[in-house]
């Protein structure tokens, strides 16, 4: 591995550290009111953990092989003009969602009350943090690029994980 993959992962996972799901959400499980709930945060911390290495994975092995069954086909005129229409009419689409409707007082208060509570179960946290996993599938663009770097640069298979296909 060079040194120039290895400062632009480090500038990607820098980038990425900074997601809802990542800080925003852990550093407002820590400031809920009482003690701090250790268990509670690496419940949530791994639950992202997981679901972060589950979408690599899926991407690396996904991804080559729809590269390979769809070989160039992707690269013709109409699917690139299919692409950039499909994106415009995205981002038309966009501004019809404004932030001025009334918004509810106290929801996200008790969302966080009952994440660090000990009467909720930890599955109420997974799926907290599944949640926020997903709404940030969009988002996670240094992460993907980060898992297209290592994919491209050669990286050893890691031989830890037996669902590793023999072909990768």
């Amino acid at each position: 591995m060079s040194v120039g993959l290895l400062l632009a992962l480090a500038g990607l996972a820098l980038i990425d550290s900074t997601s809802i799901g990542t800080l925003f959400i852990p550093v407002w499980l820590l400031l809920a009111p009482g003690r701090v709930n250790v268990a509670r945060i690496l419940t949530y911390l791994g639950t992202i953990a997981g679901f972060y290495l589950l979408v690599g994975l899926l991407l690396v092995w996904g991804g080559t092989r729809l590269a390979e069954a769809l070989g160039g086909a992707l690269d013709q005129r109409p699917v690139l003009w299919a692409q950039l229409a499909l994106g415009v009419g995205l981002f038309a689409i966009s501004f019809r969602y404004d932030g001025k409707r009334r918004r509810r007082s106290g929801g996200v208060l008790r969302w966080r009350d009952r994440a660090t509570s000990g009467d909720s179960s930890p599955r109420w946290l997974v799926g907290l943090a599944l949640l926020a996993a997903l709404a940030e599938v969009a988002t996670m663009l240094p992460y993907l690029g980060a898992v297209s770097l290592l994919a491209s640069a050669g990286v050893g298979v890691p031989r830890w994980s037996p669902y590793w296909p023999a072909t990768a």
